[in-house]
């Protein structure tokens, strides 16, 4: 017998030994598919125009060069436009977070005046659109054009966030806002001591979201601030790069016999430009996420469970 169940161990293990093997491979294999593709954005960039247009990159630089970031880092007004693009994050995600976070608070009383009717307006702005012109229109009307506000007020209240902050709210243990209450507390005191203290996880989350949408936008900027080039932010700079470098290269390939075409063949390469803008644009939100990585899965879930 005891031959048996020592086979049957030895058996289990091996087995097991496998599986695990499997495992491994499996999520290592998954790991690669996801990271790869920023690997190969970020050695792009760093590859010589003329070779990797040829012969692309694969997991190492095609030669080593630079210069597709100086020539980004080169262009005029690009430090102001990414001053313009930190402010507008910093400013924009907070206000927006304060001001969702506290309507969302305000919606899980019941004694607040007119607090159905509101939230189903809210949550029809979801669904429903104005359309960009009647939105230029009031943009327009309340004097906010070349404004730097135009980049913070509109995306004020997210009728998303407010839900997900809500939902949250609604799952904190009552008792702790009522013995506050007793003790004297206002809603603002209980809004600042205890229900911004224990929503880390939601506001976390939301966070993520105001930030990269903020850090993301360059269309409002084409649209409410065309006349004010102190107002151009980092996304809609290199959007505008982008358009021009595309163009200076069809123009080079349509180009033939041209000495000074061919010379600048070897130094602009469209997809180069690419490669850098989207290095450039995702950085900041790379280096963000990982510290609130803990929060914004835990936000994320208790919304899932609770909604």
């Amino acid at each position: 017998m005891k031959n048996v169940s020592s086979q049957n161990k030895i058996h289990e293990s091996a087995s097991r030994r496998i599986f695990q093997v499997f495992n491994y491979i499996l999520l290592y294999a998954i790991t690669f598919i996801c990271l790869y593709p920023f690997w190969y954005v970020v050695i792009y960039t760093f590859s010589v125009a003329a070779q990797a247009d040829i012969n692309p990159p694969v997991f190492l630089p095609r030669g080593f060069s630079i210069k597709n970031y100086t020539d980004i880092f080169a262009i005029s007004g690009f430090f102001h436009s990414v001053l313009v693009s930190v402010l507008r994050t910093v400013v924009g995600t907070f206000t927006s977070v304060l001001a969702c976070t506290f309507l969302g608070y305000l919606f899980t009383k019941d004694e607040m005046p007119g607090k159905k009717i509101l939230y189903r307006f809210l949550i029809m702005t979801m669904y429903i659109n104005g359309g960009l012109i009647s939105t230029y229109i009031v943009i327009k009307s309340y004097g906010l054009l070349n404004n730097f506000w135009v980049y913070i007020l509109p995306m004020l209240v997210s009728a998303y966030n407010v839900v997900l902050i809500k939902t949250y709210v609604e799952q904190l243990p009552p008792a702790l806002e009522e013995s506050a209450r007793l003790d004297g507390a206002g809603y603002v005191t209980v809004f600042t001591k205890i229900i911004l203290p224990l929503s880390k996880p939601i506001i976390a989350t939301v966070t993520v979201f105001v930030a990269v949408a903020h850090w993301n936008s360059w269309f409002d900027n084409h649209i409410y601030t065309r006349g004010a080039d102190d107002l151009k932010t980092l996304q809609y700079l290199l959007y505008n790069y982008l358009n021009e470098a595309q163009r200076v290269a069809n123009q080079i390939k349509s180009a033939t016999g041209a000495g000074s075409m061919a010379n600048l063949v070897t130094s602009i390469s469209s997809k180069g430009v690419r490669m850098t803008i989207t290095v450039l644009a995702s950085l900041p939100i790379f280096l963000v996420y990982p510290f609130l990585q803990k929060y914004f899965v835990k936000g994320i879930m208790v919304g899932a469970v609770k909604g």
